[in-house]
């Protein structure tokens, strides 16, 4: 008897965990707008800047470590080829670029150039960095740097969670984290087509590191329009669900991570140059944990969740740092000149 009122009352409470939407990732949040050069544009976007000086080691100078910031703009998303396509010809030619939309404003614009030639390729859309999920919150400058810290990511509300504008205790969303996901119900695109007949999939990362790709649908039509991916194995009916018992605590909360898009040409379709816009990715999910209160504050006693996120915050930012400064050498060895500096004449002759 305790059995069945046991798995009655999980499956009453299950009722209540459908239908939760979020908004995964909002290009319209991710535009430039602060460390503009003198007379340019901006050039990084200042909910999602990231300042990866901290980690780069006593080698370089504080001026150098002043510049090494990166963040979810626009312009600094990786359009990555399939390496039967990859010719320097071809990446130079897949970007992607701020795009003014008349209806959402600014959007993420992509072009891929793929092979002519009849055969398969794909490209990914990536974010420039991979979205860390434990980030504290922080209040930034004109000039890219931190001013203050707010509420730690740390069993609490990270930066890419998204702003809390309602100042309700819970995230707008829209940076590329949503926490406390279980099972995925539904996927939705924002994405304005241009009649290609090439296939869109959106990649997922979760709280393990695993990726995961679902195909959403084809980009064979003109405009803007919603597409959406449905879990095939999603169970609607709680009575045809799989019922268990687990420990309540210490589990840290499930997240997922917005990893990018992958675009599919089959062989038999038209080659050449790509170009898609996306305006966001929406999901409807389970929730993983129901918002209780318990008697006993078990995570300010034991400190044991707090423990574990801290460790993986910081290996987020450890693995985050060497990747960014990879990048950052590279560009300084990069040759900065167009043109061969003339050659000095002999006798000071005009010809």
């Amino acid at each position: 008897m305790k059995r069945i009122f046991i798995l009655l009352t999980i499956a009453v409470m299950a009722v209540g965990l459908f239908a939760e939407e979020a908004v995964l990732i909002d290009f319209t949040k991710l535009s430039a707008d602060i460390l503009a050069p003198e007379d340019g544009q901006p050039t990084q976007n200042r909910a999602t800047i990231m300042d990866y000086g901290a980690v780069a080691g006593a080698s370089f100078t504080d001026e150098q470590k002043q510049i090494m910031k990166t963040s979810l703009a626009i312009r600094n998303w990786n359009i990555i080829l399939a390496s039967s396509s990859r010719t320097v010809q071809r990446e130079v030619l897949s970007y992607a670029e701020e795009a003014d939309s008349k209806q959402y404003g600014k959007v993420l614009g992509i072009r891929v150039n793929f092979p002519v030639e009849p055969w398969n390729s794909w490209a990914l859309i990536r974010p420039p960095f991979e979205i860390p999920a434990f980030e504290a919150r922080a209040e930034i400058d004109d000039q890219g740097n931190v001013t203050g810290t707010g509420e730690s990511g740390v069993s609490g509300l990270s930066r890419f969670e998204g702003p809390d504008e309602d100042q309700d205790g819970k995230p707008d969303y829209g940076l590329g984290v949503v926490k406390n996901v279980g099972t995925i119900k539904a996927i939705a695109v924002n994405v304005y087509g241009l009649q290609f007949p090439h296939s869109l999939s959106v990649i997922l990362i979760d709280n393990e590191g695993n990726e995961k790709t679902m195909f959403v649908d084809y980009l064979n039509f003109d405009g803007w329009a919603e597409i959406t991916w449905q879990n095939p194995a999603y169970v609607a009916q709680v009575r045809n669900r799989e019922l268990r018992l687990y420990p309540l605590y210490p589990t840290s909360t499930p997240f997922v991570k917005f990893g990018g898009f992958l675009i599919k040409r089959d062989a038999d379709k038209a080659g050449g140059d790509f170009i898609a816009y996306f305006r966001d990715v929406k999901i409807i999910y389970d929730k993983a944990v129901l918002d209780t209160d318990p008697d006993i504050d078990n995570e300010g006693l034991w400190h044991i969740i707090q423990t574990r996120e801290e460790a993986k915050k910081k290996w987020e930012m450890s693995r985050f740092g060497q990747q960014q400064i990879l990048r950052y050498l590279e560009q300084q060895k990069q040759a900065t000149e167009d043109t061969f500096t003339p050659s000095p004449k002999v006798g000071g002759g005009t010809n």
